[in-house]
């Protein structure tokens, strides 16, 4: 588990707690930790070792999804998962160019999470979360073929990206970006947002995500 944030740390189903140093509420919660999960994924309360994302994000602890896959850095040419605190008030996870299960790394995801604190001065055209992808090779893995994007409670309620869960999500993310809001609704493009300069990968001219979110919610007897 500890491999998860180490430059030189390789995993499979892995994930680390950090403090943040920042309080962050989600879904009316309020949270000063969290966990990196390898498999694409942040989790509160609890970590998650899961692979194959079920339902609307596939967690039974809140979780935040840029790329709910089965992540698998072993491979040597696959790039690990790297995390930054910095900048007060901001968390930056990368999966930088990793690979799928099982040890493959003929096809690489780049991707990031950017999570930042409930007093962080948000400027014009960003906002408090934020999905941003490079290249986006694979959803198709030995035990999968789908991946999940959005947000969830833990109990079945969640945000999700349109064709999350379904096969494909990897091309239709690829080199593109979103902020949300508080409320976990996208923020409308300015004429000149600036992507986070904390992108280890320099990422550059990312579009904003040409899809629509749709809210899901799980029905119990």
């Amino acid at each position: 588990n500890a491999n998860v944030g180490d430059p030189s740390g390789r995993n499979d189903e892995g994930y680390r707690a950090i403090d943040l140093g920042f309080d962050v509420t989600f879904f009316g919660n309020t949270y000063s930790s969290l966990y990196i999960n390898n498999n694409g994924n942040l989790s509160f309360g609890s970590g998650i070792s899961a692979y194959e994302p079920q339902g609307p994000t596939g967690a039974n602890a809140p979780l935040i999804s840029a790329f709910f896959g089965d992540v698998d850095t072993r491979g040597a040419g696959s790039g690990v998962v790297h995390y930054q605190l910095d900048t007060a008030g901001q968390l930056v996870v990368t999966w930088d160019n990793v690979g799928y299960y099982d040890g493959n790394d003929d096809l690489l995801n780049a991707f990031q999470i950017v999570l930042r604190g409930d007093n962080f001065l948000i400027p014009t055209g960003e906002g408090s979360i934020g999905f941003f992808y490079k290249n986006m090779g694979w959803d198709d893995t030995e035990t999968s073929d789908v991946a999940a994007a959005g947000f969830g409670d833990g109990a079945g309620n969640a945000v999700v990206i349109e064709g999350s869960t379904e096969p494909g999500l990897n091309t239709a993310l690829a080199n593109k970006s979103i902020w949300f809001n508080v409320n976990l609704e996208p923020v409308p493009p300015t004429s000149a947002v600036p992507e986070p300069a904390t992108w280890a990968m320099m990422i550059a001219g990312f579009g904003l995500i040409g899809v629509t979110l749709r809210r899901r919610r799980r029905l119990t007897a």
